[in-house]
């Protein structure tokens, strides 16, 4: 086991999931519920499985795009969903 790997891995996405839509959701339903290992462990589970689903979407990527591309896609993917979120706030705002 890569152990550099795994405490990068985990800086970056714990520092990338703190005030994140998933940590706001699970919060929000843990005010709003009496169990709370139950929410603790649907959002943990959730977040494990999304996690194995990246994992191995881009370990299939990789094998056929360098991953200088699947980067510049990420990237890209980031900006349109950015833009598409100012335009619908616009719309929202302006009505």
């Amino acid at each position: 086991m890569d152990f550099k790997m795994l405490i990068t891995t985990f800086g970056m996405i714990f520092l990338a999931e703190l005030g994140d839509k998933t940590q706001l959701a699970t919060f929000c339903i843990s005010a709003d519920c009496d169990s709370k290992i139950s929410v603790f462990l649907g959002s943990a589970g959730a977040l494990v499985l999304s996690s194995l689903i990246a994992v191995l979407c881009g370990t299939a990527l990789g094998r056929f795009l360098p991953a200088d591309y699947i980067k510049i896609g990420a990237g890209l993917f980031f900006v349109v969903v950015g833009i598409g979120m100012i335009i619908s706030a616009a719309r929202v705002l302006g009505t």
